[in-house]
Parts: structure tokens; C-alpha cells; sequence
């Protein structure tokens, strides 16, 4: 009994060597991440003012990259100007899942893109796109991953020799049901921009809804609800609010949004202590105040003139704003120059015969008046028209 015994026991202890050495040989192999993305809601565009260098213009977000094993991942923020990343240049390496980058880097990468703000030098374009994407590499491994490349706009404002503008923020963000393009989501959050000393200013799209809930909150950094500044925090503080606004009956005593549906020019005067609502009104130098535009790929205006989309003069030949366009039906539309005013429209020919580069989810319709015909994917876009440079853009 005692020799089965020691016979049963020699064979186990080999067994147990034979697994202990396999262990030594196993090999993890890594597959490459998926789903390696930016989480942070990126802003419409990013006014690049000297004075605010050391304030924070951007902070990269991303969850952590699985590579199906268990391993240390190091991630690369790379920048490019061509946009193809031949030219990638790190700005940033972490372990962890975020890297900020200042005004005052972003206005060192818009001038490697050529950009100034000189009005004299109109052969260099104050407004251009700076590309991000994210890398993750494993250990010593060796695999990387790379997220979709972000395409930024940044803006240098045109020296007009005046004294610069200075505020104590950069902006404010509008986040809420009544700011129609955004809602409770920082996916599109409505920037109040600095543009005079302590006033902010912005065109924006405010809804009264029906429901009574068209409330929405200031805050003084994008995606941080913390940061969030209701209409008690404004009234408390000696302010002088316009009467389309009220405080919400909600429970964090928000802004309730009473007029009439529409653009309105807000702006929040930190001198004077007022918030006003007026007219949309142009924030730089163009022919026009605004081009309106009409058509059926337009989801809130259709062929009918009651309720136009206004896109603004937003900056000096530049005329911007988020629009809803649909696919359904025809898809077409016009813009115009004149509010009301059939004779004042300008068709796709018009602009590609002018040398205008245009986005590639319009086309020129095949209707009698050569409309653009709107092919993308339904949704809302912001919506571009730079007559300095010639395009028209989506994004």
C-alpha cells in the first residue's frame, strides 16, 4: 500500500513541474486597442488671444485602450499642421487618461500652420486647423494604436490696433435645453466669448419650450458642471438680467428662457452688470450682416421665409452657425443675401464659379434653379462660409 502511495505522489510532483514550467514559457499576446477615441466635447472653434497664453485652451480625455491583456500603456498626444501626420509631433506622453494644452501652445502651432493676426499680410490667412490624434503604445511590446485624427479650428483675432480686450474668463459655456443646438450635453456647447474688457458676447439660438422646461445654466469651464452659474449666482451678485429670462422652478433655479424662439445677440457685461438679449448682431468686418438660407434640406425652415436660418458674421468675411439640414425629399437649398427676398439668392453655381471649395456632402441639385442639394448624413453641422479664403464648410 505504502509503494502505491509513493508511486501516486512521484506522479503528481511531475505533473506539478511539468505545469510550473509551462507557466514560465506562457506569452500574453496583445491585440491591437479598439475603440481608442477622444471623450472630451471639442469646441467650434478656438480664439487664440495672447493675453490668456497661460490659461487652458483644451483638455484631451480618452478611456484606457484594451489591448486584450493585462499590460502598461503608455499614450502620445501628437499634433500635425498637414494633417496627414507625416509631420506628427508629440506635445504630450502620460500613463494616464488626459493632457492639457494652453492658448499659448495652440498659438505656436498656429504659427508652424502660417497663420497671423496682422491685417496687413493678406496673404496669410488669420484662421486654420490644427490636427490631433492620440497614440498608444504597449510597453515594450512595441504595438501601437492610434485614435481618428480631431481636426481643431483655431482663430487668431486681427490686430485692428485697438487696445486688446481682456476679461477675467475666456468665455462662458451655455449648456441647457433652451440653447438649441446643445441641450444637457457638452457635445456642442455655446461658447460667450470674450470680446471686449469684461464683456461676453455671443449669437445664439434660444428655444421657449412649450413644456416650460426651456431652462439652461452658465458655467465658466467647459464640461465641468461644477463650475455652473444659475440666475440667483447672478442676480446675488448685482446683476441686472433682461426680462426674457426668469429663474427656472427647477432645482438648481436655472435660467428659464421666456421669448420668442429665435437668434439673439447675449451678452454678459461684467462692468455694467447686465445680461441683455438684442438682434443678431455681426462680430467683425464683412459685406453682409448675415446670409439667410431657405430650402427643404433645411429641417427648420423648408421653402417658406417664417423661420430662416441666419448664419452671422462671425468674424472679419467669415459667416457662421449651426444649422439642421435633412436628407428627406429634395434636400435642396438656397442662400440669400436678404431676409424675405427670392431675388437675393445665390445657388451652388454662384459660389463654385467663384472659386469656393465646398464641402462634399453638398452637390448642386439638378432642379431649375440649381440649388445645393444637401447629401450627408441628417443632423445638425456648423456651418461655414469664409469669403477671405473661399470655402464652405461642415462640421
Amino acid at each position: 500500500m505504502k509503494k502505491i502511495e509513493f508511486i501516486l505522489l512521484t506522479f503528481i510532483a511531475v505533473i506539478s513541474f511539468t505545469a510550473c514550467e509551462d507557466d514560465n514559457d506562457l506569452e500574453f499576446i496583445a491585440q491591437e486597442a479598439q475603440d481608442l477615441v477622444f471623450t472630451n466635447s471639442f469646441q467650434a472653434e478656438y480664439i487664440l488671444i495672447p493675453q490668456a497664453a497661460n490659461n487652458l485652451a483644451e483638455r484631451f480625455t480618452w478611456n484606457n485602450a484594451d489591448f486584450d491583456v493585462p499590460t502598461n500603456v503608455t499614450y502620445q498626444l501628437q499634433k500635425s499642421i498637414t494633417g496627414d501626420f507625416a509631420d506628427a509631433e508629440v506635445v504630450g506622453t502620460t500613463s494616464g487618461n488626459d493632457i492639457a494644452i494652453t492658448i499659448g501652445d495652440m498659438l505656436t502651432y498656429a504659427t508652424e500652420a502660417g497663420l497671423d493676426a496682422d491685417p496687413a499680410t493678406t496673404d496669410l490667412p488669420n484662421t486654420g486647423i490644427i490636427n490631433f490624434r492620440l497614440r498608444a503604445v504597449v510597453g515594450d511590446n512595441g504595438l501601437e494604436s492610434f485614435s481618428p485624427a480631431s481636426a481643431l479650428t483655431v482663430v487668431l483675432p486681427e490686430d485692428s490696433g485697438a487696445a486688446p480686450a481682456v476679461c477675467d474668463l475666456d468665455q462662458y459655456f451655455m449648456v441647457g435645453a433652451a440653447v438649441k443646438f446643445t441641450g444637457w450635453d457638452w457635445t456642442t456647447p455655446q461658447a460667450v466669448l470674450c470680446s471686449g474688457t469684461n464683456v461676453y458676447t455671443i449669437n445664439v439660438d434660444l428655444v421657449n419650450n412649450v413644456d416650460g422646461d426651456g431652462n439652461f445654466r452658465f458655467f465658466t469651464e467647459n464640461g465641468a458642471w461644477g463650475s455652473g452659474q444659475n440666475y440667483p449666482s447672478f442676480i446675488n451678485a448685482g446683476y441686472t438680467i433682461d426680462a426674457m429670462f426668469e429663474e427656472a422652478t427647477d432645482d438648481d433655479a436655472n435660467f428659464l428662457f421666456t421669448g420668442p424662439s429665435g437668434k439673439y445677440f447675449l451678452t454678459i457685461d461684467a462692468n455694467n452688470l447686465t445680461i441683455t438679449l438684442d438682434e443678431p448682431t455681426p462680430q467683425g468686418d464683412c459685406d453682409l450682416d448675415q446670409y439667410w438660407a431657405v430650402g427643404a434640406g433645411l429641417a427648420d425652415a423648408g421653402w417658406d421665409w417664417t423661420t430662416p436660418v441666419q448664419l452671422v458674421c462671425e468674424g472679419d468675411g467669415v459667416y457662421s452657425g449651426w444649422v439642421n439640414y435633412t436628407s428627406d425629399n429634395d434636400a435642396n437649398f438656397r442662400f440669400f443675401t436678404e431676409n424675405g427676398a427670392w431675388g437675393s439668392g445665390q445657388n451652388y453655381p454662384f459660389f463654385s464659379d467663384g472659386g469656393y471649395t465646398i464641402d462634399s456632402r453638398f452637390e448642386q441639385n439638378d432642379d431649375d434653379d440649381l440649388n445645393f442639394k444637401f447629401v450627408g448624413e441628417t443632423g445638425q453641422y456648423f456651418t461655414t462660409i469664409d469669403t477671405v479664403n473661399l470655402t464652405i464648410t461642415l462640421e
